[in-house]
């Protein structure tokens, strides 16, 4: 194992888009988001990661290829 390693590159977050939807879920009072996946089937939100800000956002629209994100209050 070498101590100077370069970090790989994380891959794009996969997901089926036949029965799930990226969404961000964010918190009236304090403004703190979660991003995750809904399932179309039934409605229920996976929580995946906490975004910090519109530049966590925007990276998880690139991860997933999403252009729109749902957002749930």
């Amino acid at each position: 194992m070498s101590l100077f390693h370069r970090k790989s590159k994380s891959p794009a977050l996969s997901y089926d888009p036949a029965t799930q939807q990226p969404a961000v879920r964010k918190s009236i009072c304090t403004g703190e988001m979660t991003a995750g996946f809904i399932d179309l089937n039934t409605g229920k939100f996976t929580d995946l990661m906490r975004l910090d800000g519109q530049k966590g956002l925007e990276q998880f629209k690139k991860d997933t290829g999403a252009e729109e994100i749902r957002e749930i209050y």
